[in-house]
């Protein structure tokens, strides 16, 4: 009895303790986002050319969507999203390589083993991925969690890794644990300051079995949250957008899942320590609020890397400007294909 009133009173106190905004729109949220078909059928059918697919590699199977033809490009979204964070970006990518769009482990309709949340773990599952799909190197880029992956891919796989593209996240090392409890006082609002951002979401998915019980079931409630801080262009991210990424993140094991990867960085940092000083293959960064984090570290870990600021994005770059973030991608990848 005790204990399901402190489940009920932490829970109802998640919700309260919201802004009025959330508090009054959540409960429609959860009705609105159930009457859209957000299964992967239903979305590669939006993307003419693509197919779904999937692999057992390295202890896991990973789900995946792909299309086109030509040198390999791997895609790696980040929390809280999945495969279908690039879709607006795969057709145009896809029309001269081939575009694979991966669910990480531990994300979608991926595995979401006990374990293996490291990067240096996952980034063993996207090279076996990448020898599954029949290629011996791939371009790989990744966004946010994807990032990091990426960053580790190509840490570990150098010859598999013909370049390495960030998307507004670098790979957490020592000067991660250097990142302040508190935010700045005065700076912390509902939108990102570039400047003083406030990540408060690195300690909370620390904790194991308090957030699956917070938000089984309703993962909207810190998505809608981590939306309006982080987007420049609330837009970019419709509702369909919003309930694909709610229904993969609401079960115990989806939420489990995507906080690994956040409770591994501390393994991920001493990992870091080990890898080469600079990575040599060529490098790409396009950083929205994480920009000046993300230069600085592609600056000291890769050799000339190419950075690009987007400064009327947010941190999802690759759907609030699809466009720009195209372009430029291309722009590298063609330069740097073989």
């Amino acid at each position: 009895m005790l204990k399901s009133f402190i489940h009920a009173a932490i829970t109802s106190c998640a919700i309260l303790c919201a802004s009025g905004v959330y508090a009054q729109t959540v409960p429609n949220l959860a009705a609105e986002y159930a009457k859209y078909d957000v299964s992967d059928a239903a979305l590669i059918k939006e993307l003419p050319g693509f197919r779904g697919g999937s692999a057992e590699v390295n202890g896991v199977r990973l789900n995946y969507v792909e299309g086109g033809k030509g040198d390999l490009i791997i895609l790696l979204p980040g929390w809280p999203q999945t495969w279908w964070a690039y879709h607006k970006i795969m057709p145009d990518l896809a029309k001269n390589y081939r575009v694979v769009s991966v669910d990480i482990r531990g994300m979608g309709a991926s595995d979401k083993p006990a374990d293996g949340y490291d990067k240096r773990t996952m980034a063993k599952d996207i090279s076996e991925l990448i020898k599954a799909l029949g290629a011996d190197k791939a371009h790989v880029v990744g966004h946010d969690i994807g990032a990091q992956v990426a960053y580790a891919v190509a840490a570990n796989y150098p010859a598999e890794t013909a370049t390495l593209t960030l998307l507004d996240v670098p790979h957490p090392d020592d000067g991660l644990l250097a990142w302040p409890m508190l935010p700045k006082h005065g700076t912390f609002g509902d939108k990102i300051d570039p400047a003083n951002p406030y990540v408060w979401w690195f300690a909370f998915h620390q904790v194991k079995g308090l957030p699956e019980d917070l938000l089984e079931g309703r993962a909207y409630i810190e998505h809608e949250w981590f939306f309006r801080y982080l987007l420049v262009k609330e837009d970019a991210l419709d509702k369909r957008d919003r309930a694909v990424y709610a229904a993969a993140y609401n079960s115990r094991d989806a939420i489990r899942g995507g906080n690994a990867w956040y409770q591994a960085f501390t393994q991920d940092i001493i990992d870091q320590r080990s890898y080469p000083e600079k990575l040599t293959m060529p490098a790409l960064g396009i950083g929205g609020p994480g920009y000046g984090w993300l230069n600085d570290f592609l600056t000291r870990r890769t050799t000339n890397p190419t950075v690009v600021q987007f400064p009327e994005s947010g941190h999802f770059i690759a759907e609030e400007a699809p466009t720009d973030t195209t372009r430029v991608l291309l722009e590298f990848l063609d330069k740097n294909s073989h």
